[in-house]
């Protein structure tokens, strides 16, 4: 896998990143089964030095290197310095990690990756990682998982949507959140708006008066406003529904995350230029079918103004 043979070693794969508990370790296991039915050579490299325990059998483990309680007794560190160190001593040995997946050329990448916000908002270790996994001809997409039960909750909703812009805008990569556990959602409570709010992020200003209601949250309405404002300033954030149970919702994050990291744009599974453009087309019919109905209603309105004249007369 390195830079020189471009075209013979380019590969594909996924960043699963997100805070802890939000079932990245179960997506990579869900997504490992769901691609290799679909042909896929699929290997899973748990880069998380403090999961001892995973689903799926590991092709790479960056416990070969090092270890979170390990580094927490020998530096006592606590586990959030822990982990920060475990990360920028892998990000000084990545001869290491080039050398264990140069052994698995042909397949695509699930990297399980720690669940400490701080890596993926400002500290720099993983993202060096996966830039210079990018050199090594590595084509990642970030897959951001988030508890889907913070929609329950407006103003924990909103302090996840600026996680969310704030990794997209640190992290660098193709990004795709995902609203993990949707099969557990019902059980957090009900949901204010209709779970399309959530995803497409539609108007907040409705969350933020919903907020307002609450007499804790009204005296922090004009911060709240100001929050909003930057993450629709920005619209970059949306959130795809995920229940790893079900083989629909499973394959909705695989096409959004293959689009994301080129994989659907390139020659594997013998994908045909057809299925390619329908693919790139998607945007392009949307404002077509807007623009037939800009004609129509300019139309219509000549035709009003004309019935008008004609009457005058």
């Amino acid at each position: 896998m390195s830079g020189s043979s471009h075209g013979a070693s380019l590969a594909f794969g996924q960043a699963v990143i997100g805070p802890p508990g939000s079932g990245k370790t179960t997506y990579c296991h869900g997504m490992q089964q769901f691609l290799a039915r679909l042909g896929r050579r699929v290997a899973v490299v748990n880069l998380d030095p403090a999961n001892e325990v995973t689903p799926y059998e590991r092709a790479v483990d960056v416990a070969e290197l090092v270890t979170l309680p390990d580094v927490m007794e020998s530096l006592k560190l606590g586990p959030n310095g822990g982990l920060i160190y475990c990360m920028e001593y892998l990000e000084a040995n990545l001869d290491w990690l080039q050398e264990k997946l140069a052994a698995l050329r042909g397949h695509y990448f699930l990297f399980d990756c720690p669940g400490q916000v701080e890596l993926y908002t400002h500290h720099s270790a993983l993202k060096n990682v996966f830039a210079q996994l990018a050199k090594w001809d590595l084509r990642l997409a970030a897959v951001h998982l988030v508890d889907s039960h913070y929609c329950t909750d407006p103003g924990k909703f909103i302090s996840v949507l600026c996680t969310s812009l704030s990794t997209m805008l640190h992290v660098e990569l193709p990004h795709v959140n995902v609203l993990s556990k949707m099969d557990l959602i019902e059980q957090y409570g009900k949901l204010a708006f209709n779970l399309d709010y959530y995803t497409e992020v539609l108007d907040l200003s409705y969350l933020v008066d919903h907020l307002a209601s609450d007499p804790f949250f009204k005296n922090y309405r004009r911060l709240n406003e100001k929050l909003v404002e930057v993450i629709e300033d920005y619209s970059l954030v949306s959130f795809v529904p995920l229940s790893v149970q079900d083989k629909e919702s499973m394959r909705r994050v695989m096409q959004a995350v293959d689009k994301a990291n080129g994989y659907s744009f390139g020659d594997q599974e013998h994908r045909s230029l057809e299925a390619l453009m329908s693919a790139a087309m998607g945007a392009d019919f949307h404002f077509t079918s807007t623009l037939a109905v800009q004609e129509k209603y300019v139309q219509s309105e000549d035709e009003a103004v004309q019935e008008e004249e004609e009457m005058d007369v």
